[in-house]
């Protein structure tokens, strides 16, 4: 058995909680505390998460993205091989030492995505670029913390609260979507989102790329 290798910890903001990134062979690994957040070896959902609201907005000359959570940069690349070369794609991640990651010890992973030049990356809370959106997204997609729930950060529960989801809706345009990625199942946070006027679908999608393993859940929240 080829043992972990701690390669970096980084400080989560506004948490005294930390991330460790984690090498075993070829295999990465994000954790917090116990807690394995991603995986290199589990791509499936964090691409769907990109493959469904792409299909959903198929067809719009200059479609603007927001990603949340940039993560191994799976939802990223799967986005921009499906966008146009017209598309705009904002990703926001809080932990600045997840972007250096992506540039350095993964950077085999993410390939040319942070430097594709439809792309901006910012190393800031994701709800700062929802505030300042005012309609302007076609989709916001949402892989922060392990779903509705503030897991590695408490700041997170804001994002999937009744206030949170109505100001992602004033952040989209007419028909614009919410896409958000979750572990599990949450009847509370799909009531929610009902609640806040959005027209809801529950996918469920593999977390292996080949199509096995445990699910997970993506929201689909389309703005009416």
């Amino acid at each position: 058995m080829i043992p972990w290798v701690h390669l970096d910890t980084a400080k989560i903001p506004d948490s005294e909680d930390e991330l460790r990134l984690m090498r075993r062979g070829e295999e990465y690994s994000i954790m917090s505390g116990s807690i394995e957040l991603m995986n290199s070896r589990m791509s499936g959902s964090e691409k769907a998460l990109a493959s469904l609201a792409c299909e959903r907005i198929a067809g719009r000359p200059k479609p603007a993205m927001l990603i949340g959570g940039l993560g191994m940069g799976f939802t990223l690349r799967a986005a921009l091989a499906e966008l146009p070369d017209t598309a705009q794609v904002d990703v926001a991640e809080l932990v600045p030492a997840v972007v250096a990651w992506g540039r350095g010890p993964m950077a085999h992973i993410f390939g040319d995505s942070l430097t594709d030049p439809r792309v901006a990356i910012h190393e800031v809370d994701v709800a700062a670029l929802i505030g300042a959106a005012d309609g302007g997204y076609d989709a916001i997609l949402l892989d922060v913390d392990n779903g509705p729930g503030g897991l590695s950060r408490d700041a997170n529960d804001g994002l999937y609260s009744v206030p949170g989801l109505r100001a992602c809706a004033k952040a989209l345009r007419p028909g614009g979507l919410l896409a958000v990625w979750s572990s599990g199942p949450n009847n509370e946070f799909a009531r929610r989102l009902r609640t806040t006027g959005y027209a809801v679908e529950e996918v469920r999608v593999h977390a292996n790329r080949k199509g096995r393993g445990a699910r997970h859940v993506i929201w689909i929240g389309t703005k009416s």
